[in-house]
């Protein structure tokens, strides 16, 4: 194994740091949101972003102003429903009667936390305006295109069970966000006690931010200093074409998934605080990275399985690097 330089140490305490304090932050708010808040700085460093697929109530709202508020960063939040158009999203160019020109004035994308809820309202051509500043950070109107704030992040809510009204998120879209998650329901003693936070008032009143928008961005670029070990990289190749010779997937996971599972994984490394990455850090993000790339066959569907049965499977069956290689 290769020694470890002293720039990879500090970035991998760096992040590791920033993550403690934020986790922590958004700790005073929402209980048991540790991993929540993992997964999200996870798609913050590795430049990417989050689905959120839960019922309503569990939280998802406070997750993103919480994690705003932490970090210092302006939040939006956009209530996507069938008549939203693309430029309610992404803003236009009107005529000022006061200077006699066209300007821009910015719509709610125009921010470092953007909370696209319940997306799947929306129709295609409105889900669509939001690839350019996921996949590019830029909004072109009118032929002009403007750079978003750093650090930029979506996340966008879905209800999984109901689905009257909705325009399922295409493949295509879907192969944009690096993460999809789920809060969940929280225990008795954790339902408990945020029954006893928020019946004085709502603790995110009082919410500090513990690191700047700024700091958080210069911390991605340092994840480039994380050990990969090539073995680790063959794992991440060997777990993605196995969902695609898999017969229980009609799709498997593309290229792009396996660069967004190596990002993650190295994130989620220095996250931990460790300058390299191990196979724990790939096995731990393939749901969250894989689970919503992939399409089940009928058949599969039809047995009960599910994707996360199937991606069990295959955790259990493609050979994991051994420690003196990885």
């Amino acid at each position: 194994m290769q020694e470890r330089t002293g720039t990879a140490s500090e970035a991998a305490a760096a992040v590791h740091e920033a993550a403690q304090r934020i986790r922590e932050n958004v700790g005073r708010v929402i209980v048991g949101a540790d991993e929540a808040v993992t997964l999200v700085l996870v798609a913050v460093l590795a430049n990417g972003h989050v689905l959120l697929e839960d019922v309503p109530g569990t939280g998802k709202t406070m997750l993103a102003r919480s994690f705003a508020r932490s970090i210092g960063g302006t939040f939006r939040r956009i209530q996507f429903t069938p008549d939203l158009m693309p430029t309610d999203v992404l803003g236009l160019n009107f005529y000022s009667q006061k200077t006699g020109e066209f300007e821009f004035r910015s719509g709610p994308i125009v921010a470092n936390v953007v909370l696209a809820d319940e997306v799947n309202r929306a129709t295609p051509r409105t889900q669509s305006a939001l690839l350019e500043a996921m996949e590019e950070r830029t909004v072109t109107i009118d032929g002009e295109t403007r750079p978003l704030p750093k650090p930029f992040v979506v996340l966008a809510t879905q209800n999984p069970v109901e689905s009257e009204g909705t325009f399922p998120l295409p493949e295509a879209q879907l192969d944009r966000f690096l993460v999809r998650m789920k809060m969940g329901y929280p225990t008795r003693t954790a339902e408990a006690e945020i029954i006893r936070r928020f019946e004085g008032g709502s603790p995110l009143d009082e919410l500090q931010p513990v690191i700047s928008a700024e700091q958080l961005a210069a911390l991605g670029p340092m994840l480039a200093s994380i050990h990969v070990e090539g073995a680790i990289v063959e794992y991440v190749v060997a777990l993605t074409q196995a969902t695609r010779e898999h017969g229980a997937f009609d799709l498997g996971a593309s290229p792009r998934a396996s660069l967004a599972l190596f990002r993650a994984s190295r994130a989620r490394a220095a996250i931990e605080g460790r300058d390299y990455v191990r196979p724990d850090d790939v096995k731990a993000m393939a749901h969250a990275v894989l689970g919503h790339r992939l399409l089940l066959s009928s058949n599969t569907r039809l047995r009960g399985r599910t994707g996360d049965d199937v991606l069990d499977e295959i955790l259990q069956t493609v050979p994991v690097p051994i420690a003196e290689s990885a």
